[in-house]
């Protein structure tokens, strides 16, 4: 487990956690990021926003947001 902050392009990882508080949680849910989804990482540039694939639509994730998102790579069985 790592968090997403960490993930590099291109890798598809799914949710295991979301550390924070009420606000967070809401927040992350809000935008449909909620334990056991599948995000795709499009760009993990250096001193920028993370870009996410969520379900087709894009969001942008600032590192200190998407360190709070605890993801694992995802296995094809």
């Amino acid at each position: 487990m790592m968090p997403l902050s960490m993930a590099a392009s291109g890798e598809t990882m799914v949710v295991t956690g979301i550390r924070g508080g009420f606000g967070m949680r809401r927040r992350m849910a809000d935008l449909g990021l909620n334990i056991g989804m599948c995000v795709t990482v499009v760009s993990a540039g250096y001193n920028c926003p993370l870009l996410v694939d969520l379900k087709g639509a894009r969001y942008a994730l600032d590192r200190r947001l998407a360190h709070h998102v605890f993801v694992e790579p995802l296995r094809l069985s």
